[in-house]
């Protein structure tokens, strides 16, 4: 039965050859223990330990197993199980580790911590209990404030992620919903956001609890406790995220196949990505143009190229986006859009391309069935002005993305009173705009660079143009006096 001289008290007698062994050990239980535990002396074998036994009157003997100059079984036999009862515990300090404890009488083999627990819980229960049990008393409460504090910060950990779900559903991060394509992609979105929440509560919530609680008191220099590792759990923290990666790979999966699923009746739309602009044709009606039109609920085929570097298609009401690529048909890549909502968009190139890459910009309409229709018809008029016509091929081409016609400074010269003046070119000389001048710009743009602009223009800008066309254009040109 342990014996104690003063109340909460617990006296220890050391028994160990190595003054570095008790060093050691009167730190640790200071570390552990600020009050209730003495160390009331030092024997290097049993004789000793017998006369210290009358004179310290010692609760308990720790033993130094490392000490090959002691007989641990003869501490064993005469303290453990001769008629000396006492508790006697075979401590073993190794180099990177706190401390091991095989203590023969109530543990196989613990940590230094699980002992440390048990003793002092011990200590502090009723002498009438520690006799009933012959001081085996079996270490619950440490388990027990620890399981509390787990389900505390659990309940947090609930309680914090339902907030952030709930304010993230408040929250409009993703703009409007305006394609067909966009339903399974915003339903993988917010799956994410939520597990998102979930593991960015697991992980603040515990963090900050234990800063909280688990905080070093004012006046502690201790260590921390040596904690090993736990292959259950590494286990499950491996198992966990692999799982769920693979779980969101088979969502994504999905949600890829639903906007690639095609429709045999979808309109085709030939989309050309330049420095800076968009045009876009459609082939069944011979329609140019540097707005994007769309019938609502019809899937749209579109087929991207560029005419120079790498662009990128992408309106973010529909979530879709698709890399446009130069090298000819080879290279052309299909993206499938089916619009849900009528309104007004805009298609960004999500691509950093060049100088004007931020404003490469283009408006994208939704419209009725009815009037899709009537713009097809519109579009289709041919005007007998050539005037007309010239702004038109102008617009569809993308000449107004760079040239302004008000007399505002773009990426190219302005055309506003170009026609008939003397122009400055780079090497300093200068050359009247004639039509032969406009018309050599438009067939061949790096022929002649005015002064202060760049050769950004596409040298094959002139390909998709008929003659009839360029003529147009140099006429609305001229009509901008």
């Amino acid at each position: 039965m342990i014996r104690s001289n003063k109340p909460g008290e617990r006296r220890v007698l050391i028994a160990s050859s190595h003054p570095l062994f008790g060093q050691g050990l009167r730190s640790l239980l200071k570390e552990r223990h600020q009050t209730g535990v003495k160390v009331v002396g030092m024997v290097s074998n049993l004789k000793e330990a017998l006369a210290a036994l009358e004179k310290l009157n010692p609760d308990l003997i720790i033993v130094d197993y490392d000490d090959e100059a002691l007989n641990r079984d003869e501490f064993l036999a005469r303290f453990v199980e001769g008629e000396k009862k006492l508790r006697v515990v075979l401590l073993s300090l190794q180099s990177g580790r706190d401390a091991v404890v095989y203590d023969r009488r109530t543990l196989a083999a613990a940590q230094i911590d699980d002992w440390l627990e048990e003793w002092n819980y011990e200590s502090q229960a009723s002498p009438a209990l520690l006799e009933e049990t012959g001081g085996a008393v079996e270490t619950v409460q440490n388990r027990r404030t620890g399981m509390k504090h787990f389900v505390i910060a659990a309940i947090l950990v609930v309680i914090v992620t339902a907030l952030l779900i709930a304010g993230l559903d408040r929250v409009q991060i993703l703009p409007i919903q305006a394609s067909l394509q966009a339903d399974s992609i915003d339903g993988l979105f917010n799956l994410e956001f939520r597990v998102i929440a979930f593991l960015f509560s697991l992980i603040v919530v515990f963090m900050i609890y234990s800063l909280i609680f688990f905080r070093r008191k004012k006046g502690d220099d201790s260590d921390a406790a040596h904690i090993e590792g736990n292959r259950s759990l590494e286990v499950i923290w491996t198992l966990a995220p692999l799982a769920t990666v693979l779980f969101f790979a088979y969502l994504g999966g999905e949600s890829l196949a639903e906007t690639l699923r095609p429709d045999p009746q979808a309109l085709e739309i030939e989309v050309t990505a330049s420095q800076w602009s968009w045009r876009f044709e459609y082939p069944d009606t011979g329609i140019v143009s540097t707005e994007l039109m769309l019938p609502v609920d019809k899937q749209v085929l579109l087929r991207l190229s560029s005419t120079d570097v790498i662009h990128s298609f992408w309106v973010p009401e529909f979530r879709v986006k698709q890399d446009a690529l130069p090298g000819g048909q080879d290279f052309i890549r299909d993206l499938r859009i089916t619009p849900t909502e009528i309104g007004n968009y805009k298609v960004r190139c999500a691509e950093l391309c060049g100088l004007q890459h931020a404003y490469m910009l283009a408006d994208v309409q939704v419209l009725s069935q009815a009037d899709f229709d009537q713009w097809v018809n519109e579009q289709t008029f041919v005007s007998d002005d050539p005037v007309v016509r010239g702004r038109q091929y102008a617009e569809q081409f993308g000449c107004l993305a760079c040239h302004s016609t008000d007399g505002s400074t773009l990426v190219g010269p302005t055309w506003q009173g170009l026609f008939g003046h003397e122009v400055t070119l780079e090497d300093g000389s200068t050359v009247e705009a004639d039509e032969a001048y406009l018309r050599e710009s438009i067939q061949d743009p790096g022929a002649k660079i005015v002064s202060g602009f760049q050769n950004v223009m596409p040298p094959d800008i002139a390909a998709d143009m008929s003659d009839a066309q360029i003529a147009d254009i140099i006429e609305y040109i001229k009509s901008l006096r």
